[in-house]
């Protein structure tokens, strides 16, 4: 098991001896993890300091000079103080930059609701040209970002707190506009993303020894999502359930009602945080309390 957030601090020390890579931070670099990098390239590290703003200027400003950039702070400092910039910066100006934002949902636990960025999906959904990537584990998270250096614009790659179960091996390969689904079974589909897909798989597992046979849908890359495998699960499962660690509103389960309104309507019950704000609790309570568990979602069927 291993935080996400831990895979992209190592990522980041793997492609270090690429002369062309920066790194910046806005002093959070040992919760972010980018101090790997920092310890061993240190001349590449930039800590802008508490000014979030700053952080997406001058790392579009080093981008638009040749660099790969990958600058870092909690999502909800990420896409909430700094969502000017990334509008219309990072994004109005098409930089190729990757804003890979830490502490997302409500997995940042005892830090409470200032710190859970429930949002950030649904904000950086409706910027143009913004592409949207969420990793389930230390193997997705690397390949996504491997994939980040090979595409122009600007991406926001959304990563968690805490350890996650390893679901994928090497021999899988990502894409964006990609998904990956689990299993082949007809009673239902669960949607998920994050940290969400290992729940999603405990389910689906212990669904199984229930004689309920159901499809888990990693959609990894949420904008562009993968459409085609949205509509081929909602036409071939009976069931329909999403499962996200961000606001109902606006997340993974709004973006597939969308597709689903507008070619096959048909029923999608989301589970996520409802309108209201996150709750200051662990990691695990918290998602009690919002039903992010395994055992809500096989109630549902």
């Amino acid at each position: 098991m291993k935080s996400t957030r831990k895979a992209y601090g190592e990522f980041l020390v793997d492609i270090g001896s690429n002369k062309d890579v920066v790194v910046l931070d806005a002093d959070l670099a040992t919760a972010t993890k980018t101090d790997m990098f920092k310890k061993k390239y240190p001349q590449r590290h930039i800590d802008v300091g508490i000014a979030e703003q700053d952080l997406v200027g001058t790392a579009c400003g080093l981008a638009l000079s040749g660099k790969t950039v990958f600058a870092s702070t909690f999502a909800m400092f990420m896409a909430g103080r700094a969502y000017d910039q990334v509008r219309n910066t990072a994004a109005y100006s098409h930089v190729n930059v990757n804003l890979c934002a830490t502490h997302a949902g409500v997995m940042v636990g005892e830090d409470g609701p200032t710190h859970q960025c429930i949002e950030d999906v649904a904000l950086m959904n409706v910027i143009p040209t913004m592409k949207i990537l969420s990793p389930a584990d230390d193997i997705s998270t690397k390949k996504i970002l491997s994939l980040c250096m090979q595409e122009d614009g600007p991406k926001y790659v959304r990563l968690g707190r805490s350890d996650v179960e390893d679901i994928y091996d090497n021999t899988y390969e990502f894409k964006i506009g990609g998904s990956h689904t689990f299993g082949d079974g007809e009673d239902g589909t669960i949607f998920a993303y994050g940290p969400t897909v290992s729940i999603a798989l405990e389910a689906q597992k212990e669904l199984e020894q229930n004689g309920k046979y159901v499809r888990v849908v990693d959609l990894y890359s949420i904008k562009p999502v993968d459409k085609e495998a949205i509509l081929k699960c909602a036409k071939e499962t009976e069931k329909l359930i999403s499962i996200e660690d961000h606001s109902i509103i606006g997340g993974i389960g709004s973006i597939i009602s969308n597709i689903l309104c507008e070619e096959y309507p048909k029923k999608l019950e989301k589970v996520g945080i409802p309108d209201t704000f996150g709750k200051s609790g662990s990691a695990k309570e918290v998602y009690k309390y919002f039903g992010l568990t395994k055992e809500n979602i096989i109630s549902k069927f």
